[in-house]
């Protein structure tokens, strides 16, 4: 089969490699499409160097059709669509047993240090077989949109940790995929106001036919005023920043009403250092959290939102690639023309 395998910093190659061979606990995966995220780019940058296994073949946004199912294995049926969480955690750690799978101390990851999605067929291992990380999925869902599950539970993740409810004012820094659905589950969530701040007037387009109250572009207008305005001079109930731009973090304290909260959902390059007023966070009582990855339950509530159509997704997926072109397709994505890029295999 063709695969694109990560051999280094700047290194992709697109080859031929053996196909997988599964055993009795494992299922083989057809892959329909995989998305490409904004990790896979700062992967091939060199930039993520965390977990990431040179000679693994990347990509975690992963969804296709049961191709084979191991003799031992129950619940799959061949020809069965299906979308992959990525993440296979120890289920062992302190972090798994207090529920936080998704900060696993020793997890495996598909696309890091497990091969991954873009391939012509992925092999599920008996460990995430068995712990339920393969959900089956509508077959009346295209691939590359069921493949969306997978940042939609990052975000789901981070939306609980944002605490949005109704009547709320929020404010979402960054309209690329991740904040248009951070924008959805606002709105999902009741929220009154949900005010977008994008530079690109595609996006600012998109974002509001989506939904948003109010978008702005933050190299014209002071966002700010903006938000004052729409407060009555109180701030935000709840800032997500969705771009890994370390400014956008003390933007955000300072667009937060007291007791309001901030959300760190976007990682940051190298360090991720930051400088911020702490004194926000002191004198106006404000939450400030972090989130990453997501757990098998945020996955599944993700997908049926993806099936149900309550979260859309149908416009977002703007490129389409064949798998020899992966590569093309991440520098693509890089270049932030468009919104999602699909490798199509």
């Amino acid at each position: 089969m063709i695969a694109a395998v990560f051999e280094g910093p700047g290194r992709l190659e697109v080859k031929e490699v053996e196909n997988p061979e599964i055993g009795p606990d494992e299922v083989l995966l057809e892959v329909g499409a995989n998305t490409v995220c904004g990790t896979d780019v700062r992967i091939l940058r060199g930039e993520k160097k965390r977990g990431v296994k040179p000679g693994t073949v990347i990509g975690h946004e992963i969804a296709g059709r049961i191709a084979r199912v191991g003799r031992n294995v129950r619940g799959y049926e061949e020809g069965q669509p299906a979308a992959l969480a990525p993440v296979i955690s120890c289920g062992r750690c302190a972090c798994c047993r207090r529920g936080m799978e998704n900060a696993c101390l020793s997890p495996r990851i598909f696309g890091y240090d497990t091969d991954g999605g873009l391939a012509e067929y992925v092999r599920i291992p008996a460990e995430a077989v068995a712990a339920g990380n393969l959900f089956p999925a509508s077959a009346d869902v295209p691939p590359e949109h069921l493949s969306l599950a997978e940042p939609l539970a990052c975000c789901v993740n981070g939306h609980r940790r944002s605490r949005i409810g109704v009547d709320d004012v929020v404010v979402i820094l960054g309209s690329g995929p991740i904040g248009m659905l951070h924008l959805q589950l606002a709105l999902l969530a009741g929220a009154r106001t949900v005010i977008v701040s994008e530079p690109s007037e595609a996006r600012r387009r998109f974002a509001a036919d989506l939904g948003a109250h109010v978008t702005v572009d933050p190299t014209r207008e002071e966002l700010e005023e903006v938000v004052s305005q729409a407060t009555d001079g109180f701030g935000a109930d709840s800032v997500i920043v969705c771009i890994g731009i370390p400014e956008l973090v003390n933007d955000a304290l300072r667009l937060a009403r007291p007791g309001g909260r901030v959300n760190v959902f976007a990682g940051l390059a190298g360090r991720g250092l930051s400088e911020v007023e702490a004194n926000l966070i002191h004198y106006n009582e404000l939450e400030v959290t972090g989130s990453s990855n997501s757990r098998r339950v945020d996955f599944e509530s993700a997908l049926r939102l993806i099936e149900s159509g309550r979260v859309r997704v149908d416009g977002m997926v703007t490129h389409r690639f064949p798998l020899a072109e992966a590569k093309e397709a991440i520098e693509k994505s890089a270049s932030g023309e468009g919104i999602k890029v699909a490798v199509v295999p």
